[in-house]
């Protein structure tokens, strides 16, 4: 490249690296020749040269159980944080747990930061506390985790107010006359499904509404989950009036059991979700739920862990995003 175009091999270098000192006339001659060749640079020797692999390593461990990459929520807070990234020139580099690293798993994502040389991680957890994804918080490398309190000496958190979220939920049921209400929580004791079941508790007892045992059903965050529980909480007598189900998935779930069951909703059984999936305004009657602010939390992360990458500020203080009402057909 160099000896084709006249100038020295640093010449080309700059221009591939740092643009910005090089001439736009040296830089377009460089650039013509480049794409006349095909020329593409070598990432991996970048990497070696300048430490930096402009590379975020998303550690997604939900677990081989559970079909973690189908849910709507996570897969639109992923677009919204790979969109901000690549608006940076950086790019997302999936480190996948290993299911048979035996006892040196706290060592697996680890070794896989420092082989890949990434410059940040992002950290969507189960909630497992897993002790291979809780290393990564005392590792020297810019961490953020979503919905998961996450503290280290260079880590910090992403998360919607869940508390509030819930507290919303109660209240909305309660300013529509209900007095017998249900909830299908998350997989306890994940942060985000304590959160919510402890906001939508408040707010039912600061109105005199006791929360009985047997209309606590916990889920998992899926369909199924939603419908089995509904189930359950349909078969017993007095039959709640309203269900707040913690996750959108869920109430979907939820709805079908009803449906299923012969009652109408909203008339015989109000359902509220948790988090404004797609599909939440597509099913019969449309679902009221608390929003989360997908694009928000995504780019929030993004943005953290690119604070941290340039070393301008302090370590990046928590986030929290708040929720919003969005009320349709099922309440």
């Amino acid at each position: 490249m160099a000896r084709r175009c006249g100038v020295s091999v640093a010449t080309v270098s700059r221009v591939f690296n740092m643009p910005e000192v090089v001439s736009q006339q040296t830089r377009q001659l460089v650039l013509d020749m480049a794409a006349e060749i095909g020329y593409l640079p070598n990432e991996s020797a970048r990497t070696l040269a300048t430490k930096k692999s402009n590379m975020v390593g998303l550690v997604w461990d939900t677990d081989h159980r559970r079909p973690g990459w189908r849910h709507p929520f996570l897969q639109d807070i992923l677009v919204a944080l790979k969109s901000a990234l690549s608006a940076h020139g950086l790019h997302l580099l999936m480190l996948a747990p290993d299911q048979n690293a035996g006892p040196d798993s706290r060592q697996r994502f680890l070794r896989a930061v420092h082989r890949h040389n990434v410059d940040g991680v992002v950290i969507i957890d189960n909630g497992s506390r897993d002790p291979a994804v809780l290393a990564l918080a005392d590792a020297e490398v810019p961490c953020v985790a979503l919905d998961l309190r996450f503290t280290g000496p260079t880590c910090t958190y992403i998360t919607s107010d869940n508390a509030g979220g819930g507290r919303q939920a109660a209240q909305h049921l309660i300013e529509l006359g209900h007095r017998h209400i249900a909830t299908i929580t998350g997989p306890m004791p994940t942060w985000p499904a304590v959160q919510r079941l402890d906001g939508f508790r408040s707010a039912l007892v600061s109105s005199g509404i006791t929360l009985a045992d047997d209309d606590v059903v916990a889920g998992d965050w899926y369909l199924d989950s939603g419908y089995t529980a509904m189930k359950q909480l349909i078969s017993r007598a007095p039959r709640a009036t309203a269900v707040f189900a913690a996750g959108d998935e869920m109430a979907v779930g939820a709805l079908r059991a009803a449906h299923e069951a012969g009652l109408r909703v909203p008339d015989d059984i109000a359902i509220i979700g948790f988090d404004d999936i797609e599909v939440a305004a597509l099913v019969p009657p449309g679902l009221t739920t608390i929003a989360q602010d997908k694009t928000g939390i995504g780019t929030a992360a993004a943005e953290a862990i690119m604070t941290m990458l340039q070393g301008t500020a302090a370590q990046p203080e928590p986030t929290i995003l708040p929720t919003d009402l969005i009320v349709r057909g099922s309440t």
